[in-house]
């Protein structure tokens, strides 16, 4: 089985632990919540996030890999937390591998769809806006942090 479609099952299986085994020691992890993350910080938020979240439904599709790139699309249906509203976000990953290891992903998905999915009123007035963007991934990151130590 290939490294991004192992990545993709664990994801499916909310297997953290798994995910972390696909990623390098200097891997780099990039998204619009969570833009500079090093390979701690990336299993980390893996943890998080899989651990935190009860209702994940995800589906995939591994679009192109070779030996040093891939392209996937992932679909995550979810309850957000903080709002207890019903996202449905829809992200396209692209990777770089090296010996079999995830050493760069970056995960492109529609912010402003998601914060209105997420956020309610809030998202759709603002979820545009520089603001909202840096208020989520404040929080993300305050959120992470404290799931590190």
């Amino acid at each position: 089985m290939s490294t991004v479609t192992r990545y993709f099952e664990a994801l499916a299986q909310r297997d953290w632990a798994g995910m972390a085994a696909c990623y390098s020691d200097h891997a780099h992890f990039s998204d619009p919540v969570f833009p500079d993350l090093d390979a701690t910080g990336v299993r980390a938020m893996w943890k998080m996030l899989l651990t935190s979240g009860t209702d994940l439904r995800v589906t995939y599709r591994v679009l192109d890999e070779s030996e040093t790139r891939a392209k996937g699309e992932w679909q995550a249906d979810y309850t957000f937390s903080r709002t207890g509203r019903n996202v449905r976000n829809i992200i396209s990953s692209e990777f770089e591998l090296r010996d079999g290891l995830i050493v760069r992903q970056c995960d492109h998905f529609d912010f402003w769809r998601w914060s209105r999915q997420a956020l309610g009123v809030p998202g759709l007035l603002l979820g545009w806006t520089s603001l909202v963007q840096n208020k989520v991934q404040r929080t993300a990151h305050t959120t992470l942090d404290r799931s590190m130590r």
